[in-house]
């Protein structure tokens, strides 16, 4: 892999990881409701992308459902977490979609797993319920059941992305779409105080969509296919892993997430099991997704 990707790649794991600081500071300090904020960033994704939104065609429904699950339903799932999950706990349990991805490919697509991408899934999973298991882990064990739906989620979506056949920006497109449709009626229904909350502080907020619509979605996701496209999703997607680990040290340093040494070492097992699972070959499923179950 050209170095210039691999240099990509790691801006893009900081930008990612910044946006679930940036989200559990809207959804927790601006008082933001969290699915008002999942519509308007979809919102904004569809906005800038409207040049790429053309019909997709008599499956436009399996095109909604799996662009919903990868998009904003994902997102919508994790803001309602992080208002009470710290970021460096969600950032581990989101871990957790990538053993899910493979254990629905298994049911789902008839996906063959040898031994090797079953350890990986056992460490994945075992890692993950340590971190839950500890101190801090468990004190946000509300949020994080909404985390790991979100990921559960997302998991569902990716695998049935590889037979919606549309390029990553009109699937970007139709993923704003389709998710705004759906997540403004839900904040309709089941939120109040949005127009409230977004007044009060307005440029930090206008900032923070800005960034989680503009850059993390539309650049970030568009700059991610673009690398996808050079390389083989084997190599792109174990750097990837870098994300959570990102996530963790801004946690700790801006938000002051409290990081035990249980929720270390069950991180550690499941960076480690995810690692095994996305260098392992697979012929149904689409590995590029296999961390960042999210466009």
């Amino acid at each position: 892999m050209p170095f210039r990707d691999i240099a990509l790649l790691v801006l893009l794991c900081v930008i990612w990881a910044a946006n679930v600081i940036v989200s559990r500071i809207v959804v927790t300090d601006l008082a933001v409701p969290p699915l008002f904020f999942a519509a308007l960033r979809s919102l904004v994704v569809v906005a800038a992308l409207i040049p790429w939104l053309q019909w997709p065609g008599k499956d436009w429904w399996r095109v909604a459902l799996v662009t919903t699950s990868v998009s904003g339903l994902g997102f919508a799932l994790m803001f309602v977490g992080l208002q009470d999950a710290t970021p460096s706990s969600a950032a581990i349990v989101q871990l957790s979609g990538a053993p899910m991805t493979v254990l629905l490919a298994i049911v789902i697509l008839g996906e063959k797993v040898r031994w090797r991408r079953g350890i990986g899934i056992a460490l994945a999973l075992a890692g993950v319920l340590l971190a839950v298991a500890s101190p801090a882990g468990w004190a946000n064990s509300t949020g994080l059941l909404f985390i790991f739906a979100g990921a559960f989620v997302g998991a569902l979506g990716s695998v049935y992305l590889k037979q919606i056949d549309l390029s990553p920006l009109r699937l970007m497109a139709w993923a704003g779409f389709f998710s705004t449709l759906l997540l403004f009626p839900l904040s309709l229904l089941l939120e109040q105080g949005q127009v409230g909350a977004v007044t009060a502080a307005p440029l930090p907020f206008g900032a923070s969509l800005a960034f989680s619509g503009l850059v993390v979605s539309v650049f970030a996701h568009t700059a991610y296919f673009h690398v996808l496209q050079r390389n083989e999703a084997g190599v792109v997607a174990p750097i990837t892993l870098l994300t959570p680990i990102f996530t963790i040290l801004m946690g700790a340093s801006i938000t002051g997430d409290e990081v035990s040494g249980l929720m270390l070492v069950g991180g550690a097992l499941a960076v480690a099991g995810v690692l095994v699972i996305t260098i392992r070959p697979s012929a149904t499923f689409f590995k590029g997704l296999l961390v960042r179950p999210r466009l």
